[in-house]
């Protein structure tokens, strides 16, 4: 593993995402954290990949990431119908539960950044239950305002004092990989944007069961959580997503039939 050098990327509707298994995913964190590399991780679903859509200077913050995950389902059957293999989904829940438990037996500890005090709290009951041997570097809860260049500055300072290998950052959709971007090399960590996570791990937020996620069908199972909050957004996102999806995978196919009638012709 080449620790400089990014993984491999599929691209999707125009955004490289990470195309590894989730365990491989995974590894490339590590590897990164135990070398105190400062990297940027965003967890991408179809809200994220539309607003870098609209948004140049989103998309220019999701386009320089180290690794984009593919969390939601459209995203990883996208994948694996275009590049004709089995992707992964690698959504923040399971990053948390599968870097916890290989944090444990590496020795490598993580920084809790954003949310609010009750959810961290929440957070560490269930962390000390589950991951005894996990080193939580620390827990800070960020305020709904920007930060003042002093906060910034003492927060940054924070992280880096605490030894974390790994920064988990809970603000909030593009927030949290502006500020995971406006830190790359200020930060001596692997900073992983997993807003949705963290209500979730704490109990405040049900997760979908598994069945649920696996099916692609849990951004209804959270539609029905909190519908005033979420219809407008999958509104807006998902009929333009799934226009440019099907206009990537009309243009893959009839590039590689063209291909093949065209040897056809050679022959």
């Amino acid at each position: 593993m080449m620790l400089q050098l990014k993984p491999p990327t599929q691209n999707v509707i125009g955004f490289p995402v990470t195309s590894l298994s989730f365990d491989e995913q995974m590894d490339w964190m590590l590897e990164w954290a135990a070398q105190n590399l400062s990297k940027s991780v965003y967890v991408a679903n179809v809200h994220m990949l539309m607003e870098a859509t609209w948004n140049r200077e989103f998309g220019t913050v999701l386009a320089n990431g180290d690794m984009v995950t593919p969390d939601g389902m459209p995203l990883v059957w996208l994948m694996s119908w275009i590049g004709k293999y089995k992707q992964d989904r690698v959504a923040g829940m399971d990053i948390i539960l599968g870097l916890c438990q290989r944090m444990s037996q590496r020795k490598i500890s993580v920084f809790f950044l954003g949310s609010d005090a009750y959810t961290l709290q929440q957070m560490r009951y269930r962390l000390k239950r589950e991951f005894p041997n996990l080193r939580i570097a620390g827990m800070e809860p960020l305020p709904f305002r920007p930060l003042t260049d002093e906060e910034d500055q003492a927060i940054t300072k924070q992280i880096n004092e605490s030894g974390a290998g790994i920064v988990m950052v809970s603000l909030g959709c593009p927030k949290q990989e502006k500020w995971i971007s406006a830190h790359r090399d200020q930060v001596t960590a692997v900073m992983i944007g997993l807003g949705g996570a963290f209500p979730v791990y704490a109990g405040v937020q049900k997760w979908a069961p598994e069945i649920i996620r696996k099916l692609g069908f849990e951004w209804l199972y959270r539609l029905m959580q909190e519908p005033g909050r979420l219809w407008k957004r999958y509104a807006k996102t998902i009929p333009p997503f799934t226009v440019l999806a099907l206009m990537q995978l009309i243009s893959t196919f009839s590039r590689e039939s063209g291909n093949v009638n065209f040897q056809t012709r050679g022959r």
